[in-house]
């Protein structure tokens, strides 16, 4: 069972987790509407190091990303599920619109995102590699989508 851990502590929790010699690999995302898609990409993410920290988008983050209308789950209850998830092993929020100074501090060995983004598209990759870490970018489940569940809901509804 994963755990929430308060931004401002996110540092203590790295520093122990570098005592244990523990490998880390982070992603981020809003993560609104959980699908099967979301679940394996956390699951191929968890492969790549000892220890997984999902940097989420709070409210406000996914506001501005996303538009007014999001995040249809609120941040509490997007962190809860992530958390019971059994391959992740802790959430951090964050409430910027990039999680790059969130990265920085955490210094990933990897830091995972979609393959929809290159090294040249991804805003955090050159924080992550002058921190010494590496991408890896991991393919999507075709179809699958929150904007596309969101769509079907919709459509159902009309």
């Amino acid at each position: 069972m994963g755990q929430l851990v308060d931004r401002k502590n996110i540092q203590n929790l790295i520093t122990e987790l570098r005592k244990q010699n523990k490998t880390i690999v982070t992603t981020n995302g809003c993560f609104d509407i959980l699908h099967v898609g979301h679940v394996r990409y956390l699951q191929k993410t968890k492969t790549y190091a000892d220890v997984m920290i999902v940097c989420l988008n709070s409210d406000s983050s996914v506001k501005q990303i996303k538009g007014p209308d999001r995040p249809i789950n609120n941040e509490n209850d997007r962190a809860e599920i992530l958390c019971a998830l059994e391959c992740v092993d802790y959430v951090v929020m964050f409430d910027e619109s990039s999680p790059e100074n969130l990265l920085c501090e955490i210094k990933p060995d990897v830091h995972t995102k979609g393959a929809d983004y290159t090294i040249e598209t991804l805003p955090e990759a050159k924080s992550i590699i002058a921190n010494g870490g590496r991408i890896e970018f991991i393919s999507f489940v075709e179809g699958k989508s929150t904007t596309k569940v969101i769509e079907k809901i919709s459509a159902t509804h009309q």
